[in-house]
């Protein structure tokens, strides 16, 4: 048997921009777009990435996958109008911007100016514009990047707009409420996308935190044979001494709360310790280390 010689990273990437050039000279792409379509059409419009920072591997792995399928629905017969796009939007852009600026704060964009900011990050998206374009031709990613759609227009975001009217019109929306991670620094709401940038395994302590109690909510208390002193705080008339102590391992939610949650299983007691009252889990007493129950 004839010994093959393995190839050089070299000679692969030779090959490989062999074929990149072929597909160029040919124009294979815009030929592939123009073959028969008996199936119709199969949508396909780029998740759009960011291009104010430059393109990494797990992009190369991603787009891997918006190439491949789009491809084999070309080759069942399918019309695949593969659209790229741009993303201008998303808290990533605005925290770079604040670096080179030196703001600190929303505060700090307002006093430098909104419109202002805003400009500034929509000039960043394009800083590395042509590493991605290299990037999707050099990796052989099939996109139509003459027509891609940017988020920042008018006319996008005034089409998105319209389709959640639509489907609000046939009675598709409906409000309620979720838990979402909150930025206090930031001053807005994170998306998963978002609370994973920099993410790392740290060790977190948990929180005590005492939640007081106005007089009006420990009349409920007291009705119910309670012995209480109703002796207000000093520092607010309207204010007892009586608070229910909770537990938490997301510190970073307490300025957010609006409500805290008791469990109908579960046996409350009521303790005095030093000056005040709390209302904790009668199986965690164990937390306070001197305690008079009452």
């Amino acid at each position: 048997m004839p010994q093959i010689e393995p190839q050089t990273k070299s000679q692969r990437a030779l090959e490989e921009e062999t074929v990149l050039q072929f597909w160029k000279e040919n124009t294979i792409f815009e030929k592939a777009m123009q073959k028969d379509s008996p199936q119709g059409e199969f949508v396909f419009y780029e998740g759009p990435p960011t291009a104010n920072a430059k393109p990494a591997l797990h992009h190369l792995e991603a787009r891997a996958f918006k190439d491949v399928i789009p491809r084999y629905k070309t080759m069942q017969g399918y019309h695949v109008a593969r659209r790229a796009g741009w993303d201008t939007h998303g808290l990533p852009v605005e925290l770079q911007i604040e670096k080179m600026l030196g703001l600190q704060s929303k505060k700090d964009i307002e006093a430098h100016g909104v419109a202002a900011f805003n400009k500034a990050c929509k000039d960043s998206v394009f800083t590395h514009i042509k590493d991605w374009e290299v990037f999707t031709d050099r990796m052989g990613y099939w996109v139509d990047k003459k027509s891609a759609y940017y988020t920042f227009n008018a006319s996008y975001m005034e089409s998105l707009w319209n389709i959640v009217a639509e489907i609000n019109k046939k009675g598709l929306l409906y409000k309620d409420y979720k838990i979402v991670p909150w930025c206090p620094r930031c001053g807005t709401g994170l998306s998963s996308h978002e609370l994973a940038q920099g993410y790392e395994d740290v060790k977190d302590l948990s929180v005590y935190a005492k939640f007081r109690l106005d007089t009006r909510s420990i009349e409920a208390l007291r009705s119910s044979g309670l012995d209480i002193d109703m002796s207000p705080d000093t520092q607010n008339s309207n204010i007892s001494r009586v608070s229910i102590l909770a537990w938490t391992t997301t510190p970073w939610t307490l300025p957010g709360n609006v409500a805290l949650a008791v469990g109908n299983d579960i046996e409350y007691v009521l303790i005095h310790t030093g000056e005040e009252y709390m209302v904790l889990a009668q199986e965690r007493l164990s937390v306070i280390t001197q305690e008079h129950t009452v």
